[in-house]
């Protein structure tokens, strides 16, 4: 099965979606329930992220995050494929400091804990009134500023919030020992016509990490997409034990 075939419209319905979604990625809002000891629709989303990443690393990315198929939709205005290196720690920095806030929050707040998924929607519905899309539209375009400067999913190489809750999941789960989604490769097949790479959306150079046997880079959301491509049969998904 291509990939493609199902993660394009996938990605253009998330995005349709994001208004009503919004809220249950919402970094603020956790915080602001974690004051009032409510569990509330972004704190359930983010621990799922966690759990499934044990298994499934960061295939929440590839076919069921909002923000991701945004940054997807804008690589149409600029494609260029963001710089690897230093830049790639800063959402680690981010996640650690809203984690610690959200602690901190939970440690000093006050009252009995209440499990509230609808927190602040209305009827499960994010942005439900003309004040709220101010707020949707103001969001839409810090996503995109990232998009236009530094390329195709700058926000999930750079800034993501979400991205090290899969991560950690991912790395727990080779720990112990677990069965995890992987993309198998095998190098003696490799053409070097790097068409994997051209349809990568996290712009990872493929034909370089093949080498090692298995795509081992924190980047890869498991989309597929370089699996779908490749006719020579060096990718394939594979589900089996993890390693340390």
């Amino acid at each position: 099965m291509c990939s493609h075939i199902v993660r394009s419209p996938l990605l253009w319905h998330l995005t349709l979606l994001f208004p009503i979604t919004i809220y249950y990625f919402s970094p603020y809002l956790i915080i602001m329930s974690a004051w009032q000891h409510i569990i509330n629709g972004s704190f359930i989303v983010f621990s799922l992220m966690f759990l499934l990443g044990i298994f499934f690393g960061r295939l929440w990315c590839a076919f069921l995050c909002p923000t991701g198929a945004m940054g997807e939709c804008f690589a149409s205005f600029q494609d260029k494929k963001p710089k690897q290196g230093w830049r790639n720690y800063l959402k680690y920095g981010i996640w650690l400091i809203w984690i610690s806030g959200i602690i901190v929050c939970h440690l000093l707040g006050k009252g009995d804990y209440t499990i509230q998924p609808f927190f602040m929607t209305e009827h499960g519905i994010s942005i439900s009134d003309i004040y709220g899309y101010v707020i949707y539209y103001g969001i839409v375009i810090l996503f995109l500023i990232p998009a236009l400067l530094h390329g195709k999913r700058a926000n999930c190489h750079y800034i993501c919030w979400m991205a090290p809750f899969m991560i950690f999941g991912y790395k727990l789960g080779r720990v112990l020992h677990l069965p995890q989604l992987k993309i198998k490769t095998d190098k003696e097949k490799c053409l070097s016509c790097k068409k994997c790479e051209k349809v990568c959306p996290m712009s990872l150079k493929i034909t370089e990490l093949l080498k090692e046997g298995e795509i081992k880079s924190a980047e890869c959301i498991l989309c597929g997409e370089c699996v779908s491509t490749c006719k020579s049969g060096v990718l394939k998904y594979r589900m089996n034990k993890g390693k340390m």
